[in-house]
């Protein structure tokens, strides 16, 4: 691992202007994905700023009924929340299907956010990956790609974000509130992930030496009745091969509103409004379900070993939708 030095940050203001020194600096929560990548050479900042002990923790609801989650806020923290379990259930399952109980400890919403993709070839410096180095190459599209992505993707890059609470996020139109050396700003989630393109390096829309400060939640009455559900290639903890954050109004057998989101499908979460517009106001059948996801997944372009994300996905908003729906009617 490359030397670095270590600054503890006491205030959110020194904290931006410590990152805003240098271009290789990086802020450090839990470290959960960071520290790895450094073991691994992919990451190698020359100066780590210590953000855990700034006041960006907790959550607490607004006076719409909305939420806002710190940043710092732990990922068990968070899941276990009453006000999250009874406001966003998804959210809550959804963080506790990412990680193991030791992770989601000390790992942070702020970082969870920022974490990068599981595609091994990013996490191997001895193989080209244009997330790594800009216009080496995209080997995972002919080679190993069987858990890449379906939508949204380019000639440039197949990996997919790995985050599930980001997911649930996505389903329910978070805010991302964040500060800068020239003072603070917003993304809506729905932008902070730039479409993959020719520049798959560009992970987020936040300015240079941006720290998230917080997640806003508007508040959302459907999300009351929600639900993720998270495919994975072994019980114990895993990476989604696919997921879906999603919330049922019913009202008289008809959809009144509804939100779905995937996950493990994209280099970003995956807001699935095609299905969402082909559901609201048909009726709250599996037939309508099924016809929803095939509206949203006629875009995807499998890879030669990933096509089984479309039965795979398809299943998941059917499943999915139908329970909710018959918890709607009892």
């Amino acid at each position: 691992m490359k030397e670095f030095a270590y600054s503890r940050a006491t205030g959110v203001e020194e904290a931006v202007s410590l990152l805003a020194g240098g271009s290789e600096a990086r802020f450090l929560g839990g470290g959960t994905n960071l520290v790895d990548l450094m073991k691994s050479g992919v990451e190698a900042p020359d100066l780590l700023v210590d953000v855990r002990g700034l006041p960006l923790g907790g959550v607490e609801v607004t006076a719409d009924g909305g939420l806002v989650i710190g940043a710092t806020t732990t990922n068990s923290d968070l899941a276990v929340h009453p006000e999250v379990r009874r406001r966003f259930p998804a959210l809550s399952q959804a963080v506790l299907a990412g990680a193991s109980g030791q992770l989601r400890n000390v790992a942070t919403v702020g970082g969870n956010l920022l974490q990068r993709t599981r595609c091994g070839y990013f996490a191997d410096t001895s193989r080209p990956c244009n997330k790594r180095v800009p216009g080496s190459g995209c080997p995972a599209i002919e080679g190993e790609h069987h858990n890449h992505a379906i939508l949204g993707w380019s000639d440039h890059c197949v990996a997919t974000n790995p985050s599930d609470m980001g997911v649930a996020l996505a389903a329910f139109d978070a805010v991302v509130s964040y500060e800068t050396v020239d003072g603070p700003g917003e993304l809506p989630l729905a932008e902070f992930y730039p479409a993959v393109g020719d520049t798959p390096h560009v992970e987020t829309a936040l300015p240079a030496g941006a720290l998230i400060t917080a997640v806003t939640l508007p508040a959302a009455p459907v999300a009351a009745r929600s639900r993720y559900r998270k495919v994975r290639e072994r019980a114990s903890y895993a990476f989604a091969t696919g997921s879906l954050a999603a919330a049922l109004d019913v009202r008289d057998g008809v959809v009144h509103e509804v939100r779905i989101a995937f996950g493990a499908v994209a280099s970003r979460p995956w807001r699935a409004r095609a299905a969402e517009l082909s559901l609201t106001g048909a009726p709250a059948t599996a037939e309508s379900f099924a016809a929803a996801a095939d509206a949203e997944l006629a875009a995807a372009k499998p890879l030669a070993h990933n096509g089984y994300k479309i039965p795979l996905l398809r299943n998941l908003v059917v499943s999915v939708l139908t329970e909710l729906a018959e918890e709607a009617a009892r």
